[in-house]
């Protein structure tokens, strides 16, 4: 991962020449792409997959299988940054997951590239993305209790009680229509 520097020079008549560097973050430099399942390439389903594994299944320390036969029924959306997948969703249409509800789902970022705005794009990305597949219609996730923040942030609202699925407390929430 690399970062780059910037320069500002400013030149002040009462304060003389100023210089400012400034830490950048290549995220600007995602690429971001949503295909179909049946689009994916072999790398691109593998890349997917063992990015959710290394979250979900050995950071988070839950044993649950992550193939759960959505994939299929989803459009996946990927933010590739240098070769590498650095973030993921799944996509779906109203009712395929949560009646009268588009959602996203799997939700997930790479260890290695997180604090850097990452996450947050992701899921303006997926956001617009629904709106160009499915329409603007209100979007129903299962969050994980911990990122209730982070999804509020995003417009999402929590819609009911707290829940475990895979052990792991989650939240209902819904981004209405904006």
């Amino acid at each position: 991962m690399q970062n780059y520097i910037g320069i500002a020079i400013i030149n002040n008549k009462d304060f003389g020449l100023t210089l400012i560097f400034v830490l950048m973050s290549n995220v600007y430099a995602v690429q971001w792409i949503t295909k179909k399942f049946s689009k994916l390439s072999p790398d691109e389903l593998y890349a997917i997959l063992r990015l959710r594994s290394e979250v979900f299944v050995v950071e988070q320390n839950c044993v649950f299988l992550d193939m759960d036969n959505n994939d299929q029924k989803a459009y996946h959306t990927m933010g590739w940054l240098e070769g590498e997948l650095v973030a993921t969703t799944r996509l779906f249409s109203e009712s395929q997951m949560y009646e009268g509800y588009q959602s996203i789902g799997r939700v997930v970022g790479s260890p290695r590239h997180r604090g850097m705005g990452i996450g947050k794009k992701l899921m303006e990305y997926s956001i617009q993305e629904c709106e160009r597949l499915f329409g603007k219609g209100p979007i129903k996730i299962g969050a994980q209790l911990y990122l209730k923040k982070f999804y509020n942030e995003q417009g999402f609202e929590q819609s009911g009680e707290m829940y475990y699925e895979d052990a792991i407390e989650h939240i209902p929430m819904i981004r209405p229509i904006l």
